[in-house]
Formats: structure tokens, C-alpha cells, sequence
């Protein structure tokens, strides 16, 4: 059962750091479950502080995961219409059968409502613009939190490695 968790908790700390490029993958939780998955093992003693607080911290990711691109779209000079769109893009996106659901439709929601807005097509691709700066800007901050969660789960088992190898 031991090497049971351990390898599935490695293997959810692989497929967490694709999930942070993956849209349709949770990164964070699932590296998170890795991190659960290596504690639930006899060798590794219950930390529930580091549990805890790397859960918070995933949650929080999870959340800005949908809020950032919104507020890039602000940052670029969008109105309350593209913030709105990027949101309205972000859901269809998610739920749409296309590739890339979660990259063009916030870019198109935010161009769509600053063009209901206001008709200045220069002014719109710079607010959607910012979606997708936006959009990157979060997805490379679920890397960096999948990657310190997998440098935590490793240096976990190289602590106690004498008990499984």
C-alpha cells in the first residue's frame, strides 16, 4: 500500500504540472492531492500545517485562475463590458468543443464587449489583449505553484527514503 500512495502520488504531481498548461485540468489541486497521497503514507508523519496551508494556496490559484484574466483586461484599459465579456468568453470557453476554448474565449468576449462598448477596434484588441496576457500570466502561476509542490513532494521522499528504497 506504501508504494501504492507513493506512486500515485507522484503520478498526480506529474499530471498537476501538465494540468497548469492544461486547461481542462486542475494543476494545483491535483498536485495537492499528490502532496495528501504522500502524507496518507505510513513512512511520511501527518504535517497537517503544510497540508493546510498548501491547500489554501491552491484554492487561492483556483480562484485567480479566473479572476486574473479579468483584471488584465482592466489593466489594458478595458471597460466594465470587456471584464464582463472576458468572464462570459472564459465560461464558453470551458464548456465549447473547440481547441483552445480557454484561450480564444476570453480573448473574444473581452474584444466582443469592448466593441458593444464602444466601436474603436484598436481600443478593443488592446483590452483583449490583456485577456491573453492575463491568461498567461496565471497559467505560469499554477507552473510555479505544481513545480514547488513537486519539490516539496520530493524532498519529502528523499527524507525518507531509507524506508522505501
Amino acid at each position: 500500500m506504501e508504494y501504492f500512495l507513493l506512486l500515485a502520488g507522484f503520478t498526480c504531481m506529474i499530471v498537476g504540472i501538465l494540468g497548469s498548461f492544461l486547461p481542462v485540468l486542475p494543476g494545483p489541486p491535483i498536485s495537492w492531492v499528490g502532496l495528501l497521497l504522500l502524507y496518507l503514507t505510513k513512512t511520511v508523519p501527518n504535517d497537517y500545517w503544510v497540508l493546510g496551508i498548501t491547500l489554501l494556496i491552491a484554492l487561492i490559484v483556483i480562484i485567480l485562475d479566473y479572476v486574473i484574466p479579468a483584471k488584465g483586461t482592466k489593466r489594458f484599459g478595458g471597460s466594465s463590458y470587456g471584464v464582463w465579456g472576458t468572464n462570459i468568453g472564459l465560461v464558453v470557453g470551458l464548456i465549447a468543443p473547440i481547441p483552445f476554448g480557454v484561450i480564444i474565449g476570453p480573448f473574444l468576449g473581452a474584444l466582443l464587449g469592448e466593441l458593444i462598448y464602444d466601436k474603436d477596434h484598436k481600443r478593443a484588441v488592446k483590452a483583449a489583449t490583456g485577456s491573453f496576457v492575463g491568461f498567461l500570466a496565471s497559467t505560469f502561476m499554477k507552473f510555479v505553484v505544481c513545480v514547488m509542490y513537486f519539490g516539496l513532494f520530493l524532498m519529502k521522499v528523499w527524507e525518507f527514503r531509507s524506508s522505501w528504497f
